[in-house]
């Protein structure tokens, strides 16, 4: 493959990605995959994404809006075409019919049952070319699905924001609102992409939150995640989160590892609840990743973003790196996963 060829199939992965992440959050159970179309010249002529479980997926999506211009040329996609017969026909059969000539794909399938497209390809005389932008994709779109089909469990973030001396609160309690508007309507976005957002009682009495997805213009968003209240103390029938705007589950425990079991179902978790809930699942090892929005102000007092997880010394402590750092507005978004 030549360096320009190369840098081509780059820019046009990541065009891919862009439109994976459109469709984040609508494509249940299947994985959010994005795909472009090239023709012989190299020119991008269908772009999409996969569509909810059922419709098509992103390359029949990509080759659609190509037309007849994808004979002869490339298809650029963030997962393996797939090899299987489910609701929809095989990836492949469709890239066939079109008459592409080279595939490139990001990320192998790990599931067995889909995996198996690239071999069927190359078999066809089919010139595959795998691994570009891999690391982009599965730190992003497929971030999530691919923990799910490693570990056969909800991939869990916990959100939370802080000061810069790590504050979840002031001293008297309030709360509102420590991060930016701009970090807000970054979480609603992250929100509606989700499968799943998770608080404890505590935060539902002391807080009284909705827990939905917004536009900008405070209306909800289209798609809304499913609000799971955990913990054993009731909770009032008047409370906001068991309004009609999403469904609501409420899981009698305190434990992480009942939460996830009755999440099975479910790939993208984000856990929003407060210092003890946020403690619990990291003493159990049940957080994939962390987003912090860290606020550029002090506060001081004693209400901190955590509390207890098991750390009798520093050399004890829970060892983490970063994986991204963002301004968004006047905050800082840190990315970490465990190391």
């Amino acid at each position: 493959m030549s360096t320009a060829a190369a840098l081509d199939y780059e820019a046009a992965m990541r065009l891919a990605v862009e439109h994976a992440d459109l469709v984040k959050g609508a494509t249940y159970p299947n994985p959010p995959v994005g795909a472009v179309i090239l023709d012989s010249a190299g020119r991008v002529v269908g772009v999409g994404g996969t569509g909810p479980a059922g419709s098509a997926h992103a390359e029949v999506v990509a080759l659609r809006r190509a037309g007849s211009l994808a004979a002869g040329g490339t298809a650029v996609v963030t997962l393996e075409p797939c090899n299987h017969h489910g609701k929809t026909p095989p990836c492949v059969d469709a890239l066939l019919d079109a008459r592409i000539v080279s595939v490139v794909y990001a990320v192998a399938d790990p599931n067995p049952v889909a995996a198996g497209g690239a071999a069927r390809l190359a078999a066809a005389g089919v010139r595959v070319v795998h691994g570009v932008e891999a690391d982009l994709v599965a730190a992003g779109p497929l971030r999530e699905w691919l923990h799910k089909q490693r570990t056969g469990l909800p991939h869990v973030t916990w959100k939370y924001a802080t000061s810069i001396d790590g504050r979840s609160a002031a001293a008297d309690g309030s709360s509102q609102w420590i991060s930016s508007e701009a970090a807000r309507a970054d979480l609603h976005r992250r929100r509606a992409a989700a499968d799943a957002i998770v608080v404890g009682t505590g935060t539902v009495l002391a807080d009284d939150p909705a827990l939905t997805a917004r536009l900008a213009d405070g209306s909800l968003a289209e798609r809304q995640p499913l609000r799971v209240v955990v913990g054993k103390r009731e909770i009032p029938s008047e409370a906001q989160v068991l309004n009609d705007d999403s469904r609501t589950m409420v899981i009698r425990t305190h434990d992480p590892a009942e939460v996830l079991k009755a999440l099975s179902d479910r790939t993208d978790v984000l856990l929003e609840g407060g210092p003890t809930l946020a403690g619990a699942f990291l003493r159990a090892g049940a957080i994939d990743r962390i987003l912090a929005y860290v606020a550029p102000i002090l506060l001081g007092g004693p209400i901190t973003a955590v509390d207890d997880v098991g750390v009798p010394s520093i050399a004890r402590a829970l060892k983490w790196r970063y994986d991204g750092i963002e301004r968004v507005g006047p905050d800082l978004l840190l990315s970490l996963v465990p190391r």
